[in-house]
């Protein structure tokens, strides 16, 4: 499917697949995460030059990035050629945006390996490194030719990565589908991991997201509720990285807080009725998800004010007015 002709999915092809979508480029260069290494083979990337990438936040920063246009230098990489990116959000990301600086830009594709990945990260457009511990503060929107989404990728994603990805699924459906929400928060009570009982939802996921950045590709007005919970979710990662927090939460973790907190606000400013935080709250916490602040809430001003979507001074925030429903106001 397109949106625009700019956003381009597939969707619940079998890995073999993956192959005969790349036929059509004459140079294709791999960028993966060195944890899905055992992937490569069962996506039939045989003879393709591979890079392989350590997939942190601490490594998600311009001398990666620049390492990776160094590699392709010395691979013979010309205007022509195709980075496709092989891993989670981290990984897309650096590979993205490797791929918009290298000669001025060559053309890149996702492979995300990962539920954060396959429902938001790799999906958009969005490419970007760390500066000093904030969030992507260097970064393109630059839209891949295709992300290739296969469910089949989640078999073996560790538990805690897995929980990191289902928040932002739910976020996706708290913007606009609480049919889906109640579907997603059922799954993922139980306890449900395979990734076939997935599949239906992700897709979901992944049409919404993809039809908001069509309508919006540059973040200028609709595409902006796609950072719910992210404000607080990023102030969070930027504390526990400078504090060196030995088990930080992960980032779709802190994007659960992050929404938890955007519920109360939506309620203290009257744009939601009373109790939405606390179903949230519920919701959250029998799928498994953090809802509380893990540091004094005062401690996270300094990486609020700073941001990326501060403007004027002032933050784009997204409230919930309900589930299914939200909107933006200045913070």
């Amino acid at each position: 499917m397109c949106f625009k002709k700019k956003i381009k999915l597939y969707l619940g092809d079998a890995p073999g697949a993956l192959r005969r979508r790349l036929r059509s480029y004459k140079q294709v260069f791999v960028v993966y995460d060195a944890n899905v290494e055992a992937w490569l083979p069962k996506l039939n990337l045989q003879e393709k030059p591979v890079y392989p990438v350590v997939a942190t936040e601490e490594n998600k920063n311009i001398k990666t990035a620049y390492e990776i246009c160094k590699w392709l230098l010395e691979q013979g990489a010309d205007r022509d050629a195709l980075v496709l990116a092989v891993g989670g959000g981290v990984t897309t990301d650096i590979a993205g945006f490797a791929a918009g600086i290298y000669k001025r830009g060559i053309r890149y594709a996702n492979v995300p390996t990962s539920l954060v990945g396959q429902v938001d990260a790799g999906i958009g457009g969005k490419t970007g490194v760390n500066v000093s511990s904030f969030k992507n503060m260097i970064g393109l929107i630059r839209q891949p030719e295709f992300t290739w989404i296969c469910p089949a990728l989640l078999g073996t994603l560790p538990e805690k990565d897995f929980l990191s990805g289902s928040a932002e699924l739910l976020k996706t459906f708290i913007l606009e589908d609480r049919e889906a929400y109640e579907d997603a928060v059922d799954l993922l009570s139980a306890g449900r991991r395979e990734p076939d009982a997935y599949a239906a939802l992700i897709e979901k996921a992944a049409r919404i997201k993809a039809r908001i950045v069509g309508k919006d590709e540059k973040e200028s007005g609709l595409r902006r509720v796609l950072n719910l919970g992210h404000t607080y979710g990023h102030a969070i990662e930027w504390y526990q990285h400078v504090h060196g927090d030995e088990a930080p939460l992960t980032h779709g973790e802190a994007v659960a807080v992050g929404m938890v907190k955007a519920a109360g606000l939506s309620e203290e400013r009257g744009y939601a009725a009373p109790g939405l935080a606390s179903k949230l709250r519920d919701d959250f916490r029998r799928c498994g998800l953090p809802v509380d602040f893990p540091c004094p809430e005062q401690d996270l001003e300094e990486a609020v004010s700073k941001d990326k979507k501060a403007e004027g001074g002032r933050i784009q925030f997204v409230f919930i007015e309900k589930i299914g429903k939200v909107r933006i106001h200045k913070l």
